[in-house]
């Protein structure tokens, strides 16, 4: 009865939702812990973004490779080593003694080797995407994987609160590298490169996989799971489109990852308690938003294609943050404006699965290597809102912070339109 409904894509896809979960509670972590490390360390906010961009600049440094690698290894064998790297970073964070000087400088550089050590986590869960999951079920797919950023980031700040209130900032990073590298090991023994290579695969699974795939059966091994079109993929015209697009998305996204839980305290004049509580509203947002807009990516592309099932859905929800951004920075109830700015960071994150997506679409057997490139540009994005929203905030006030991200949604929204995840590449199957 069990074998009727259950299928182990959809199992491996949820740990996918776990594992980028606890990635973001590993990367956000330090954002919730920001007051009282900063004190301890004596940074200051401009400081402190330089550590937040370390960890970005290192993530989108290594996008790239960790695609390939994805692509080369598998995602099984990457993204435990993947894991296994944060968790040690994170709690080398905890160990850093107080009073060490230059402080600033070594969380830089562990900040830093954390964002390495996490870049694999997307382009392998694409990877797994692109080998495991048919067509007309990708959207929601990776709706799932990326409601974990919601769903980890949302988690965040009353748990870690709770963990700094009642021990201290460094039992919060303990608690993050432990639960890492415990949700690490479940994906190492229960994931597998392909579907031919699971002990749990039934002929039947197999079968709804092998005739979803687009591209053919990706996942068997006569196909050459490392094989990758360079040319094609460098030659797509809609790559730098998407590349800006997701560097827009990036930019609006980490502003809620980086400051929202500052600006809450500093800006609207909420204590520890209650902005831990106001921060967790854009983490559901996000997480239901996203799981939303898979559901209806897949739904309208049913009904009308890829480009306005992909595009036209993202295209529009990016426009909805930009406005909901600017409304939610110039209200004066401090409640309201962190209900409006929610529904900001919700409406982006109805975009998020369409980004991914569309790499599957668009790149196959490439997806790995195409997506790395897309989310490369986000964690640009990223990098930049670290540093630079609090230089724009201090020169210019926090409304005008909030009106350069939603102009950036709105450039985001217009990439949309250039899109065509109807058209996939033309694979090389001399390239590797």
């Amino acid at each position: 009865m069990l074998g009727r409904w259950f299928r182990v894509r959809y199992f491996l896809a949820f740990w996918l939702f776990v594992l980028s979960g606890v990635a973001f509670l590993d990367r956000t972590n330090l954002s919730i812990a920001g007051l009282q490390i900063s004190t301890e360390y004596g940074l200051g906010n401009q400081r402190l973004g330089w550590i937040f961009s370390a960890f970005l600049i290192g993530y989108a440094g290594f996008q790239l490779p960790a695609g390939w690698l994805a692509a080369r290894f598998g995602p099984r064998r990457v993204l435990s080593l993947g894991v296994l790297s944060w968790g040690v970073a994170t709690a080398l964070t905890a160990l850093l003694p107080s009073g060490i000087p230059s402080a600033v400088f070594l969380l830089i550089g562990i900040r830093f080797v954390l964002g390495a050590g996490e870049s694999v986590i997307y382009p392998a869960a694409n990877q797994f995407v692109a080998r495991w999951v048919p067509l007309q079920e990708r959207g929601f797919i990776n709706g799932l994987i990326f409601a974990g950023v919601g769903a980890g980031s949302g988690l965040t700040p009353p748990l870690l609160t709770w963990l700094i209130l009642h021990h201290s900032w460094r039992a919060a990073f303990w608690f993050s590298a432990v639960i890492g590298v415990v949700v690490g090991g479940v994906w190492w023994q229960s994931a597998r490169d392909t579907p031919e290579e699971h002990p749990g695969m039934t002929p039947e699974e197999l079968k709804e996989i092998r005739d979803g795939l687009s591209f053919g059966s990706q996942g068997s091994q006569d196909q050459g799971a490392g094989v990758i079109s360079w040319s094609a993929i460098l030659h797509r015209r809609d790559l730098p489109a998407l590349v800006v697009g997701y560097f827009s998305f990036g930019y609006v996204a980490w502003i809620f990852f980086s400051w929202f839980f500052l600006y809450m305290a500093q800006v609207r004049g909420f204590d520890l308690k209650s902005s831990a509580q106001y921060a967790m509203l854009p983490f559901l947002c996000m997480t239901i938003f996203c799981l939303l807009g898979g559901a209806m990516s897949d739904r309208l592309t049913s009904r009308y294609g890829l480009r306005v099932g992909r595009c036209g859905l993202a295209s529009v929800a990016m426009l909805l943050s930009a406005i909901f951004l600017v409304l939610g920075s110039q209200v004066h109830s401090p409640q309201l404006a962190g209900v409006i700015l929610a529904g900001g960071a919700g409406a982006l994150y109805l975009s998020q699965s369409s980004f991914w997506s569309v790499s599957v679409d668009i790149a196959g057997r490439s997806s790995g290597v195409f997506s790395s490139m897309v989310n490369m540009g986000g964690q640009l994005g990223g990098a930049v809102t670290a540093s630079l929203t609090p230089w724009i905030a201090q020169k210019y006030g926090w409304t005008t912070s909030f009106a350069f991200s939603a102009a950036l949604a709105l450039i985001g929204s217009v990439c949309w339109m250039t899109v065509h995840p109807e058209t996939p590449l033309k694979e090389d199957l001399t390239a590797v």
